[in-house]
């Protein structure tokens, strides 16, 4: 089977530069939501139909063959422009639309089961209200035309079934009807439904109907896209659900569609997993947390409000709540980063702690290590970054200032309110506090200065 694919529309509903079919849906443009769809049901080849703006398509697409549209003149028209590709093929020829997200490949395949011998096959559907769209008109049950609806009489517009436009048919009959395609007389355009009329008259027109209309929703501007998105983020998560995690609102969870969650992990409320997230069995990813192609093993616990964006997540790990993991982070097993701790390219070894209130970047901390509150790695001097080092055991004390590059070792102490500038020895004591100095009887006189 060979699948072609419309896209050529302008989609100028969506106010957008972007191309319609471009727009994502949990992390894939629709138009790949489709190409999946034709591949799963078994297309061994997929021809996209562009306009002459669509270059960003054919960019996004390279294994996809793309057909060109040179003027909209209507579906029939964009699918003329891809029988170059199809000329002296004898697969099935299955023709579908690429702003169509929610269509499943097991719809696609009762489709071409449907076919059978007959030249083409239709998908239709009973949409609660069918104002504007095309009519299935059946004789003694057989599908002999679609008519639509600005040119259906009174009796036509009261069908309830309706034309999805998703079709398959014989290469050869295909071949020839596109050939016979004439324009409408009211808008110069060709139309694909005039097929089924055809088919009709040279062995008949099969026809599979979905019980689910959003299957086959077509997105045309904002509002459809926040449906299909809506209705796609439903699947995902009763999939995942399915597959032995929780989750403890899910309606309002947000799991793209590349991402993995392990068994017996639990999702809470407002969580969002994007872009090849992956996270490991036994997890607890809690309220409001946004993870981006991160990974977060086995046992790790990420408390509410924590973002944490292409980093990884050790074993057992604890992470926030409000903690910040930006790019290159890696957290060991067993390692905590607490609350408005935010991190950046910085590494912690197994069991090292860093709990309230530090920025580490471009740090490497040891095992064990523990980080005091309202620590900084002071790691940019305006032109240049650079690496801080606190091996295995250090312990620094709260409100320290670690001015990279600068190495503490192994064991050493640093004491609260220093500011370190050269590297402290393995085992050994930094300070750098001024003396306290006190001046007796000051806050009386000043109240008195002050007429307080």
């Amino acid at each position: 089977m060979i699948a072609v694919v419309l896209a050529a529309g302008l989609g100028t509903r969506m106010k957008s530069a972007t191309p319609k079919v471009l727009h994502r849906v949990c992390g894939k443009p629709m138009l790949r939501w489709v190409v999946d769809a034709a591949r799963g049901a078994g297309a061994k080849r997929v021809i996209v139909v562009v306009s002459t703006q669509g270059e960003a398509v054919r960019a996004a697409f390279p294994d996809c063959e793309i057909a060109l549209q040179k003027r909209q003149r209507g579906t029939g028209d964009a699918l003329r422009a891809a029988a170059p590709l199809l000329r002296g093929g004898q697969a099935p020829v299955l023709v579908l639309y690429g702003d169509t997200p929610l269509l499943r490949a097991e719809t696609l395949r009762r489709l071409a089961r449907a076919r059978g011998r007959h030249p083409l096959a239709i998908v239709t559907f009973r949409p609660p209200v069918a104002s504007g769209y095309g009519r299935v008109v059946r004789e003694d049950g057989r599908v002999v035309r679609i008519v639509e609806e600005k040119d259906a009489t009174s009796a036509e517009r009261r069908i309830e079934e309706a034309n999805a436009g998703m079709v398959v048919a014989n290469a050869a009959f295909l071949a020839r009807a596109l050939g016979r395609l004439r324009p409408s007389k009211r808008t110069g355009e060709l139309y694909l439904t005039d097929l089924v009329a055809m088919a009709s008259h040279a062995g008949g027109a099969a026809s599979v109907e979905v019980d689910d209309p959003l299957q086959v929703l077509g997105v045309n501007h904002r509002a459809d896209l926040a449906v299909a998105a809506g209705a796609m983020r439903g699947r995902i998560v009763e999939a995942h659900m399915r597959a032995g995690v929780t989750f403890e609102a899910p309606a309002r969870a947000a799991v793209g569609a590349a991402v993995r969650i392990g068994a017996d992990t639990t999702i809470g409320a407002g969580v969002e997993l994007r872009g090849a997230t992956v996270v490991g069995a036994g997890c607890r990813i809690d309220a409001g947390c946004i993870l981006t192609d991160a990974r977060v093993d086995d046992g790790a616990t990420i408390l509410p409000y924590s973002v944490i964006t292409e980093s990884v997540v050790g074993a057992g790990a604890r992470i926030g709540p409000f903690a910040h993991l930006r790019p290159g982070s890696e957290i060991g097993a067993g390692a905590h980063v607490g609350n408005f701790v935010e991190t950046k390219k910085t590494r912690l070894g197994e069991g090292a702690k860093a709990n309230h209130l530090a920025y580490l970047g471009d740090t490497e901390v040891g095992a064990r290590a523990n980080i005091g509150a309202g620590t900084i790695t002071c790691n940019y001097d305006g032109f240049a970054k650079h690496r801080t080092v606190i091996e295995e055991g250090a312990f620094i004390g709260s409100n320290t200032e670690l001015v990279a590059p600068v190495r503490v070792g192994a064991g050493a102490y640093v004491g609260a309110g220093s500011t370190i500038t050269r590297d402290v020895p393995p085992g050994a004591l930094a300070l750098t506090r001024a003396p306290l100095r006190t001046i007796d009887g000051y806050a009386a006189r000043l109240r008195k200065q002050r007429g307080g």
